[in-house]
């Protein structure tokens, strides 16, 4: 087989986890708190870590935002978090775990650097390299094994939610792995779902409630061989949430992403307010690459980002088209940077991120969603098409 057969012809493997995976419980609790924060002030700042075991939800880091925002508040917010997500079971219940909060005032240090002044703009957050990507395996221009593990964990939770799953907990993980021929998705050869269940139901059973909640989300034809299909491979999934595994904040960065399909500059998102480029400027990354595949100019397209920390401008503007490209890179770089301020600003104030809407972003994915009536999801928009079809031609 030569190399170009080798890229083009693969089998690649994405994982997912739901919103009662440990960590995706920090994920959420911290972003209601973002959320509680710029409810009061839309510039607040927040860096909030959670950590959950049995009995126990710990919440740390450092905030500035009005001081009539109480702890009290805020474990509220953490409790009404969980139970949102569904926990209220022997060892973790939003009722009764112990709930202990040591946030701090926002350093000085990074406040001077970050806030703007009479003789500066705002800067960022911190230095780092943030990605964006985008492609056209699926219509919401995401990678397909990432996109198609989200929706069948999204699937069970709707489920579940609806009384229609009640044998079935919040915690669950999937996998699905995808052959590709000639660069393209065609079928499933093998999907893997772990999910917590009550004592009374059977394995079998588990296995044909998940099987038909997978058919739903694969295209037809794509499902995979019974062999292939695995469902709670070590046969038992009772003991779940933080009384079966710790849970912390910002360990699931793949799946908050692509999956593995596009390279992550490493910073985490949630519990971080959108001065945070960590977040702000990976959203505007995948904003810019979504537009740029959405308007023709490529089939896949990767975006880097570059800051440091207190300078407002990005570093450096990275375009790759990955030999899909209809233009040189050079131009769409130039022109991306052209229709967007992408200082930490203005990419603010360009996708309105100074709003509460990030709680709802902690699982299933930061991308590939629809936007939201309230601004949540702006960086999903493909308002930008016409503009770059202007610029390029």
């Amino acid at each position: 087989m030569n190399q170009a057969a080798t890229l083009k012809d693969f089998i690649f493997t994405s994982e997912s986890v739901s919103e009662g995976h440990p960590d995706k419980v920090c994920d959420r609790i911290s972003d209601s708190i973002v959320d509680l924060f710029l409810s009061a002030d839309p510039f607040a700042r927040t860096a909030v870590e959670t950590a959950v075991t049995t009995d126990f939800i710990g919440i740390i880091g450092e905030v500035r935002g009005p001081d009539s925002i109480t702890f009290q508040e805020i474990e509220k917010r953490a409790r009404d978090a969980v139970r949102s997500i569904g926990y209220e079971q022997d060892g973790f219940n939003w009722k009764t775990a112990q709930v202990d909060i040591r946030l701090h005032q926002q350093s000085a240090d990074i406040a001077m650097g970050v806030d703007a002044g009479t003789d500066k703009d705002e800067g960022a957050g911190d230095q780092g390299i943030m990605f964006g990507f985008a492609c056209t395996e699926t219509d919401v221009l995401m990678p397909a094994a990432i996109h198609f593990s989200h929706h069948i964990l999204r699937s069970l939770a709707d489920a579940r939610h609806s009384g229609d799953l009640p044998d079935i907990g919040p915690d669950a993980k999937s996998q699905v792995s995808l052959q590709y021929v000639d660069g393209r998705p065609v079928r499933a050869t093998s999907v893997v779902v772990s999910t917590q269940h009550s004592e009374s139901v059977s394995q079998a059973d588990v296995r044909e409630m998940v099987r038909a909640h997978v058919r739903k989300v694969l295209p037809d034809g794509w499902m995979p061989p019974d062999e292939e299909f695995y469902v709670n491979p070590t046969g038992r999934f009772v003991i779940g949430g933080p009384v079966g595994d710790a849970g912390l904040t910002g360990r699931k960065i793949i799946v908050d992403t692509y999956g593995g399909s596009a390279p992550h500059g490493g910073g985490a998102f949630s519990g971080k307010d959108p001065s945070k480029v960590d977040r702000s400027a990976a959203y505007a990354a995948r904003y810019l690459a979504k537009n740029v595949v959405a308007a023709g100019y490529a089939e896949r397209c990767t975006i880097q980002l570059s800051y440091a920390i207190g300078v407002s401008k990005p570093l450096s503007v990275y375009v790759n088209t990955h030999g899909t490209g209809t233009v040189c890179e050079k131009e769409i770089s130039a022109v991306i940077q052209r229709l967007m301020n992408l200082s930490p600003r203005g990419i603010r104030e360009h996708l309105a991120l100074n709003r509460p809407i990030y709680e709802r972003t902690a699982a299933y994915g930061h991308f590939g969603r629809q936007p939201d009536d309230d601004g949540g999801f702006s960086w999903e928009k493909t308002d930008l098409v016409d503009d770059i079809r202007n610029a390029l031609g």
